[in-house]
């Protein structure tokens, strides 16, 4: 029991903070487009367009945004990601449905953790030995990806036996969650310092960069 409220309060701190920088900047669009708005027009009405100014927002920060800042994002993209997609085809697998099947190779299982090694290895190699700022950042997403594929089943690296489905098995969706937070923090951290930062050099409080 405590290990499950362990997890339970983990997915909620993960997911409270992967989504508080989504949600946040789709209520100050949404106030914004109801200040404007035809009298009589409510937030049901006004929210499409609140949307689509998010995603608009969404698409010009993430191109004007600092490397750091893009680097964090495409890392927790991939991780999400990867993780999400694994988890729901492994309970395809078990449960006999879907398109995903178990790869053996020479009889033998090939866990996701295995290509999930190779892949955040090769591209953490790769991103070392550029000096391509932009591919630094594209190859974030196949690390992140790799991240999540090992992270998934880390208790079984662990106790070297195949707990994915066992109470056990639960450390490994603990150790995503608590990755997940702690890349969603990170970003939402260097947000507020650089937004502070830029505050603090228009009031003339520290010196400009």
């Amino acid at each position: 029991m405590r290990s499950e409220r362990a997890t339970v309060g983990l997915a909620a701190v993960a997911l409270g903070g992967a989504g508080t920088v989504l949600a946040g900047q789709f209520g100050r669009l949404l106030r914004r487009r109801q200040h404007e708005a035809p009298a009589g027009e409510t937030l049901v009405e006004a929210a499409p367009a609140a949307a689509l100014d998010t995603v608009g927002v969404a698409v010009v920060g993430y191109e004007d945004a600092p490397r750091s800042e893009t680097v964090l994002f495409n890392l927790l993209a991939g991780f999400l990601g990867s993780f999400a997609l694994v988890r729901l085809s492994a309970w395809g697998i078990r449960a006999g449905r879907g398109p995903f099947r178990n790869v053996r190779i020479g009889g033998r299982h090939i866990h996701h953790f295995v290509p999930g090694i190779l892949l955040a290895f090769g591209s953490g190699t790769a991103a070392l030995l550029t000096d391509d700022d932009e591919l630094e950042q594209a190859l974030a997403v196949p690390m992140g990806v790799g991240i999540g594929l090992t992270f998934d089943e880390a208790a079984l690296l662990l106790d070297l036996r195949d707990v994915y489905w066992t109470r056990e098995g639960l450390l490994s969706v603990q150790l995503s969650l608590g990755a997940t937070a702690i890349l969603s923090i990170a970003i939402l951290t260097g947000r507020m310092l650089r937004r502070g930062e830029r505050r603090q050099e228009a009031e003339g409080l520290i010196p400009t960069a």
